[in-house]
Order: structure tokens, then sequence, then C-alpha cells
């Protein structure tokens, strides 16, 4: 009956603290309790039961007597009956007797429960789940040998001081989910034994401002979450001395003095999440040489020492879960060498403590504790993206080169965006490399990696793509767009003025990209914020400047982009629409016009695929709205170098021009085919006089117009 007992009680203890084991580690707990319970494994007797006559619900164990005292009514009063008879020779101090719990009864008060038959043979008493309002002075007189006392969940609202006078070997007490808002330490007089004691949501406001545990020596765990208690006074626990377990979890405590811990020398588990403290004292730990958990999560912390934890040599387990550190660096937790488990607000924090074992959270949606890129999906997609945005954007590069141009600087214009977009496939191919570089062993570099000078490169030939590729795509658009809204104006590009566009927009794009670099003080770490070095969002604890500057270019820079785009090409539809020309030589321009409008209209739909999904990401972030880590991956894998990847097939690849160029290449190397393909030409030119305009050119408006060309 003692182990059972005993296992019930520890379920309990460890489900009271499941908040506390939400954590995928149980350091300290099995040491804490051994340390502090020991086992008793009695001998082996006879199970036999010595009784005559014993209720159903009687166990036998060890040839002990246990007795089973039955609640039956608990009307205004209380009335007890014993079943069962004890044989004389059996010795009734060595007999443990059970007051079942009284559920769903009516009790208004608890006076002289046991009597005094039985005062003698009570250990444990559960008395939880009732309606108990007041408990009497001499309620528990004469209970010598109790030793696990629960009046949890009630209407308790005082307890006199006194009332436990006569619990001198009580070992467990449970008070949880009283209304009691004050105690003193005069509250627990003759607990000369206890070790345990929770007094779990009581709606306790204060605690005793001076030496809590004067009688209660020995106590080991002491639980006071889920309360209201504001302040802890500096000799409130110093006569605690055995204390091994404490938890002020979820209370409204808001500082605390720097010499509070001064005494708790055995302390292994100290629990002060979920408060209001904005500030520690530097050596608030200093007197805690044996502490192994120590949890500060959800506390409005604004600042952490770096050598706030030196003294915890220790320590096995912090918690420091939404808290934000803006000092966070390596000294402040290289002191802990036996740091097993630590828990922060945000993965990139655990780059700052390589030396732990098991860090939360284990991941950002892209990056992980083992791997810069999380998961399967993402290390094959990078090279799948990267192959595919490098391969095709070089083959049209060399198509371009070989074949004739339909427009030379039109043509120079692609192979300039053709560029721009090959870098972004760099970048890709250099994030798979060091994610080979870092496997199963990133959380170790991750600090290293986004400092280092590579991340900061590949930052900033992403960034140099993303820009170069928007204004270049921009440039286009109102070049196409002068060309079809209006046809009759002298408003084309020279060949210098198409160079000097495309240099300005270089120089921008790198200028762009390298403004971060150059003050770190003003920008901070501006391209190493995660493991793939791109300035998606904002960050709450960015430097300004570099917030400001981020969302200038996206939300500034690269929306006005777009908007020109989209506005540029509903115009162009417009007036394609309601021009109703019927010239021959005109609709034959108006054709090819068109057939080129439609093909950027796909270019431009492919940017904005891209773009929209960053824009909403900014949006939010500056809203300080909490963004998935996996639409983080998403977006940098995915949707930002699709743009880089699909351009070559929008806009070269499928067009009929490409189509014919190529065909008439294949001619020429098959002499039998090519008086064929002549032939099939001359036909094409006699049926569709739309076609006039590239096959003789000297009577085409486009040569005319020498500008465009």
């Amino acid at each position: 009956m003692k182990n059972i007992m005993h296992r019930e009680l520890l379920r309990i203890v460890l489900l009271q603290n499941k908040c506390q084991a939400r954590h995928w580690d149980n350091s300290g707990w099995a040491d804490l309790f051994d340390q502090t319970f020991k086992r008793v494994y009695p001998q082996e007797l006879s199970a036999e039961c010595q009784l005559e006559q014993y209720p159903d619900r009687c166990q036998c164990i060890n040839s002990e007597i246990h007795f089973l005292i039955l609640l039956s009514e608990c009307l205004m009063g209380w009335r007890d009956r014993v079943v069962g008879r004890v044989r004389p020779q059996i010795n009734t101090e060595a007999c443990i007797m059970e007051l079942s719990t009284c559920t769903a009864n009516a009790c208004l008060s608890l006076k002289y429960l046991i009597l005094q038959v039985t005062q003698k043979l009570l250990y444990f008493l559960f008395l939880q789940d009732n309606c108990i309002l007041t408990v009497s002075i001499h309620a528990f007189s004469g209970l010598y040998k109790l030793q696990k006392l629960s009046l949890s969940q009630n209407c308790i609202s005082l307890l006199s001081p006194g009332v436990f006078s006569d619990l001198h070997k009580l070992k467990w007490l449970i008070l949880d989910d009283n209304p009691i808002t004050t105690i003193t330490a005069n509250t627990f007089t003759g607990l000369n034994s206890l070790f345990f004691l929770s007094m779990v949501n009581i709606s306790l406001e204060q605690l005793p401002p001076a030496r809590l545990c004067t009688h209660m020596p020995l106590l080991s765990w002491l639980d006071f979450e889920g309360n209201r208690i504001t302040t802890l006074g500096l000799s409130t626990l110093l006569a605690c001395e055995h204390l091994t377990v404490l938890s002020l979890r979820a209370n409204l405590i808001k500082s605390l003095p720097a010499k509070t811990f001064q005494s708790l020398r055995m302390m292994g588990d100290l629990d002060l999440s979920s408060n209001l403290i904005k500030e520690l004292p530097i050596s608030i730990f200093k007197d805690l040489p044996s502490l192994q958990i120590l949890n500060l999560s959800q506390n409005p912390l604004d600042h952490i020492h770096p050598f706030q934890f030196n003294h915890l040599i220790q320590l096995q387990s912090l918690g420091l879960e939404g808290v934000e550190i803006p000092n966070i660096q390596t000294s402040m937790f290289q002191t802990m060498d036996n740091l097993s488990y630590i828990y922060f607000k945000k993965f990139q924090y655990c780059s700052y403590a390589p030396h732990v074992r098991k860090c939360k959270p284990s991941s950002d949606g892209l990056s992980s504790f083992e791997d810069l890129l999380a998961n399967v999906v993402l290390r094959v997609s990078v090279w799948v993206m990267a192959f595919i945005t490098c391969f095709g954007n070089l083959f049209v590069i060399g198509m371009r080169t070989v074949l004739r141009a339909e427009n030379n600087l039109h043509a120079l214009c692609i192979k300039v965006l053709c560029c721009a977009d090959c870098l972004m496939g760099v970048y890709l191919f250099f994030v798979g490399v060091f994610d080979m570089k870092f496997r199963g062993e990133y959380n170790k570099n991750a600090k290293l990696w986004m400092e280092s000078l590579e991340c900061r490169t590949i930052g900033f030939l992403a960034m140099l793509s993303s820009e170069v590729s928007v204004m270049l795509l921009t440039y286009l658009t109102i070049e196409k767009f002068l060309v079809i809204v209006f046809p009759f104006n002298h408003l084309r590009p020279s060949k210098c003025q198409t160079f000097a566009v495309l240099a300005s927009i270089w120089l921008l794009g790198i200028s762009i990209a390298a403004v971060p670099l150059l003050s770190e003080d003003m920008f901070g770490n501006y391209y190493g914020h995660n493991g793939v070095c791109f300035p998606l969002h904002s960050e709450r604890l960015e430097k300004p400047i570099a917030k400001g500057y981020s969302t200038g270019i996206f939300l500034g820079l690269n929306l006005v982009a777009f908007l020109i785009i989209v506005v540029s090409y509903s115009s162009m539809f417009y007036s394609i629409y309601k021009t109703g020309i019927d010239a021959t030589e005109l609709r034959g321009r108006l054709h090819r016009d068109v057939a080129m409008a439609h093909r950027f209209f796909f270019i431009v739909f492919s940017d904005a695929l891209c773009w929209i999904p960053i824009f909403l990401v900014k949006i939010l972030s500056l809203l300080e709205v909490k963004i998935p880590g996996t639409i983080t991956s998403w977006v940098v894998i995915f949707i930002l170098p699709i743009n880089s990847a699909l351009n070559p097939i929008l806009y070269t690849l499928t067009t009929s021009f490409f189509r014919e160029q190529v065909e008439l290449l294949w001619c020429h190397r098959q002499p039998r085919l090519k008086q064929d393909r002549k032939s099939f030409t001359s036909s094409v030119i006699y049926i569709d006089p739309s076609r006039s305009s590239y096959y003789h050119p000297q009577t085409s408006i486009l040569v005319k117009d020498a500008s465009y060309r």
C-alpha cells in the first residue's frame, strides 16, 4: 500500500509540473526525486489476507492490515463507519488506513473528522475535489502518524495558524485550487517533517516577508504556480536551506532582490517563467551552485547581462522561450559546460550556444539544428532550381549570340537580363554547396556562416540579380509601351541611349546590393539574418536604418516597378483594342507588336508570381505578424527564383522567331532540305502579308524607323 501511494503521489507531482515537462528533456527530475525521497523496499512476506471479513476494495499486501474508512454521508457534519474486524493478535500500530474521497457531496465544514480510535492508525488522508469551506483548528488533532494530506480543489479560503500543529510526521501537503489569499509562517507550525508543499492556483497574493520555512526545516519541493504573487522578500526563503525544487511560474513578479536565493545552496530546479520580470540582477544566481534546471521563459526581459549565468556550472537545462535577447553573444553560455538543453524564442539564437546538445526551436522552417536546409525537399529543389536557372539563361545567351537578331538592341537587353537571372542560379548553387558542407553539424557553424564573407557575397548576388531583373523588365515594358501606344512618334531609344540605360541599371543594382555592406553599425548583419543569406523580411530587433532601407527597396522601388508594368500592359491592350486601322502595312506591324506584347505579358506574369508573395511577406513582417518558417523556405527556394528560371522559356524558347531561326540554321546544315525550306518560306510570305516586314525589309515601316531596329 505504501508503494502504491508513493507512485500515485509521484504521478500527481509530475502532472502538476507537466508545464515544466513540456520540453523533451527530464534533466534533474529523477535525480532530484531520488535525492529527496528514499524508496523503501519491504521484505517479502506472505500476501495472505489475515482478516476474517473484509470488503471488496480491501487490499492486503505483505501481511499488513489495510482498513478502508468509508465516508458515507457528508451533510453538515461527518459520520464515519469502519468496515472489517481486526484479529486480536494483529498489531494495530502497523495498520494503514485509507480515508476515501468524499466525492460529489455537499460537505460544508470539516470538524473532528477522525475518531479517536483511528487517530493512531491514519497515514494517508485524501479529501480533494469536495466543497469544504472551512477547516477547524482541531480538524487534524491527534493525527501524529499522518504522512500525506490532500485538500486540493475545495473552497477553503483560510488556514488558521496551528491547524497542522499535530502533523509532525506529515511529508506531503497538497492545497491546490483553493481560494487562499494569504498565508503566514505560523500557518505551517508543526510540519517539522514536511518534504513536499503544493499551493498551485490558490489566489495567493503575497508570501510571508520573512522565513517561510521556519516551521518546515526539511521542505524540499515548493510549488506556488498560478498565483498572484507580485514580490519576493529578501528573507522569505532564508530558512529554506533544503529546498530542491521551487516553482513560481505564472505569477505577477516584476523584480527580484539580488540575494533572494542566497541560502538555497541545494536548489536543483528553479522555475520563474511567465512572470513580469524585466530585469535580473547580475548576481542573482551566484548562490545556486547546484542548480540543474532554470526556466526564465515568457518574461519581458529587456536585457540579459553577458555574465548572468557564469555561476551556474551544473546547469543542464535553460529555458528562455519568448525572451528577446538583443545583446545575445556566445560568451553568455560558454561557462555552462554541462548545459544539454536550451530553449530560445528564435532558432537563430541556437547558433550562439554551439556546444549544447539540443536546442529549441529546432528549425525556422528553412534551416534546422543539424542542416542548413531543413528537409530533403529543400535540398533537392535548390539544386534543381539552380540547374534550370543557370542552364536556361546560359542557353539563351548562347543562342541569341549565334542566331541573327530580329532587333539587335532588343536582343542585347534580353541577353543582359539573362546575365542577371543567371546570378540567381549561381546564388542557389552556392546555397546547395554550403548545405552539403555543413550537413549534420550546421548549428556549430551557423553563427560563423551567417557572419562570413561568403554569406554576404551570395546575399549580395541574390539582391543584385533580383533588383537588376525587375528594373530591366520595367525598362523593356516601357519600351514596348512607347512602340504600341505611340506608334507614329519617334520615341525609340538609340544605341547609345540603350547602352546608357543598361549601364545605369547595373550600377543602380550594384549600389542597392552593396550599400548594406558599407556600414555594419548602421545596417547590422543585413544579409545574415538566416541561413540562406537573403533579407526577406524584417526582424523585430533589426536596426531602424536597415529596416527602413529594406522596406524602401521591396515596398518602394520594386512595388513601383511592378505597378508600372501592370499599368503599361493594361494601356497597351486598351490601345490595341481601340485601334481600328485597316492599312495593310500598319496592320502587319501591329501584328508583330501584339505578338511580342503577348510574349512579354507572360514574362511579367511570372514576375508577378515572384514578387507579390514577397510584397505580402514584407508587409506582414512590418505589421509584426509572426511568419511561419516554412513560408520563408518556399519563398526563397521556389518563388524568388521562379522568374529567373522561366524567363528563358517565355521570351526565347517559345517564340516563333526563335523556332524559325533554329529551322533555318538546321536547313543550312542540310543542303538537300534547303531548297524545300526556301519554297515553303516563299509560299508563307505570299499568303501572309504580315510577314513581309521581315522578309522584305525595304518595304517595312520598321526599316524606315531605324531607331527601333
